[in-house]
């Protein structure tokens, strides 16, 4: 959100004119900058599934027939299903930013749409 000085820069009052004081503007910046964010925090878990997967198959393979290799299997599959919810829960949140950005544009564009017979400050009387 980004305030918006009518004339001037807000610390004094335009000279022959109306002060209109501070309008807010909202963007939807912020929101799709995190809806990369959360975009490339879901890339960046993908590669991890796949060091998991060889780390474990090194030590399979070096562990012999150690009774601890149920237990690392468990985990192991624990660690899979977190990473693959995390995924998918950056995926939705991705999903759910963008489409906020886009409501909250509509949501601009009606508020501004109802006031267009509304004098602005600054604009000639008609």
């Amino acid at each position: 959100m980004t305030v918006v000085h009518g004339l001037g820069d807000g610390t004094a009052p335009p000279s022959g004119g109306d002060h209109c004081g501070r309008r807010l503007e909202h963007g939807d910046g912020p929101w799709l900058r995190a809806a990369g964010g959360a975009d490339e925090l879901g890339a960046h878990m993908a590669p991890v599934r796949q060091e998991l997967g060889l780390a474990h198959q090194g030590l399979m393979s070096g562990a012999g027939r150690l009774t601890a290799l149920a237990e690392l299997a468990a985990v192991r599959e624990s660690w899979e299903r977190r990473i693959q919810a995390a995924q998918g829960e950056c995926g939705s949140l991705a999903d759910k930013l963008r489409e906020a950005a886009r409501i909250q544009g509509g949501t601009n564009e009606a508020v501004r749409s109802s006031f267009t017979s509304v004098r602005v400050c600054g604009e000639d009387e008609r």
